[in-house]
């Protein structure tokens, strides 16, 4: 309410000015004629961005403006082409040439993310000869409106995060959060309300005290607290600048076993609990749910441990949506009967590797090149290609208010089917 406030006393100054200076009233360009700015905006502010991108120039600066609700966008992490001198380097293979980009579904554009601090740099290791045939993980989760880097692997094998990154993007600044007391990578990680949950995993070596570990940061712990934004900080990795007083990482209880650190795993939140199991695709797995009011781990239901088959997502954490990455078909997940419903099946879901999901959206990364968005909501389900750019290979992806815009948009194409999805209401 504070937000609508400032921007109508800000919208009503703008006016008085433009009525007592004739030239400036003449020059300015009123986003429906007839109508004070302020009042004009409380109006198309309930118009389908769509819409207003296809009809006006100042309409679409006005979509793009802060001041304009966000509506929903697609995040990605981006792993670009080797150069040819890139080639050449025995280091080709230890990146930190990762980009963060967002897909404006209105626009059909993507767009870069600022860069993360410099201090300390982002070195991650993404590809080695060992592994030749699959990438190494990077996680990330998307809690409270931010996206968040949580664990990677670094130089020798060690973790590369220390504290997460977070970025905001209404504000499209970088911070930090809490240091972890122990850094990890190959974990599970997800997320439930505002908390951010790490479970399991290795270190620089193995060690059964963490794989059989569990944390959580609750990023409303300083709110309650009182305590204002993060800052942008450019700080080297000893500065607690940029971190929010009160965030810290708390002990939770702990998993029976460390064989949830095997794979970097997607810890799903759903009614008030987190599911997850400990192998990817049609292998033979484990299953287990924590329940986050009592803090309590219990065994996965049958018909949900047998039918996971691939990557899965919660759509609001009250929906489970899983693709079968072999078959290439999206199902969700019916707890009363305990079995996975198949919602459509497609060649562009075959080889899933990531999902996201938000506004009626799942957003599935498979082998089929590109993103493929199916509409879960319409029916029948339609499904639409997002492009990505040339030659990038995408190693992660979220949904998220859109990335807000500090020059006015200049692109006059209206948004084709690439697009992921209207805005929710």
């Amino acid at each position: 309410m504070n937000n609508s406030i400032i921007t109508t006393t800000t919208a009503i100054k703008r006016h008085k000015i433009h009525h007592h200076h004739d030239h400036d009233h003449d020059d300015h360009q009123y986003l429906i004629p007839g109508l004070p700015d302020h009042i004009a905006q409380i109006c198309l502010n309930l118009v389908n961005p769509f819409t207003l991108f296809s009809t006006c120039h100042s309409w679409r600066k006005l979509i793009h403006s802060p001041s304009f609700p966000p509506y929903l966008s697609l995040y990605a992490l981006l792993l670009p082409p080797k150069s040819s001198t890139d080639e050449t380097k025995h280091s080709a293979y230890f990146s930190n040439s990762v980009e963060f980009a967002c897909f404006d579904p209105v626009s059909s554009k993507w767009q870069q993310l600022p860069p993360p601090p410099p201090d300390p740099p982002l070195r991650l290791l993404v590809k080695h000869p060992s592994f030749i045939a699959r990438n190494l993980p990077i996680q990330l989760v998307s809690v409270s409106g931010n996206l968040i880097l949580l664990a990677a692997t670094g130089d020798q094998f060690s973790p590369a995060i220390s504290r997460p990154l977070i970025f905001n993007p209404r504000a499209r600044k970088w911070s930090y959060g809490p240091r972890l007391a122990a850094p990890r990578r190959w974990c599970a990680a997800g997320t439930l309300g505002n908390a951010v949950y790490v479970a399991s995993g290795v270190g620089s070596h193995y060690n059964p005290e963490i794989a059989r570990s569990v944390v959580k940061w609750d990023l409303d712990e300083s709110n309650r607290n009182g305590v204002h934004e993060p800052r942008y900080c450019y700080c080297n990795h000893t500065c607690t600048r940029g971190i929010k007083s009160g965030w810290k990482w708390e002990e939770m209880s702990g998993l029976k076993d460390g064989k949830f650190s095997r794979e970097a795993i997607d810890a799903i939140g759903w009614k008030g609990k987190l599911c997850m199991v400990n192998v990817k695709g049609d292998a033979a797995k484990e299953g287990i749910i924590y329940n986050v009011g009592n803090d309590t781990w219990q065994e996965m239901p049958e018909g949900m441990l047998v039918g996971w088959r691939g990557p899965a997502v919660a759509m609001a954490e009250e929906t489970i949506y899983m693709v079968d990455e072999s078959k290439g078909a999206l199902r969700r997940y019916d707890e009363e009967r305990d079995v996975w419903v198949e919602i459509v099946e497609n060649e562009m879901l075959k080889g899933a590797e990531h999902v996201a999901a938000g506004g009626g959206r799942v957003c599935v990364v498979g082998g089929g090149g590109g993103i493929a968005v199916v509409d879960v909501v319409a029916d029948p389900p339609r499904l639409v290609v997002v492009e990505t750019p040339v030659g990038v290979q995408v190693l992660n992806i979220h949904i998220l208010p859109r990335m807000s815009q500090l020059a006015d948009f200049e692109s006059t194409e209206q948004g084709t089917d690439t697009r992921f999805g209207d805005p929710p209401a």
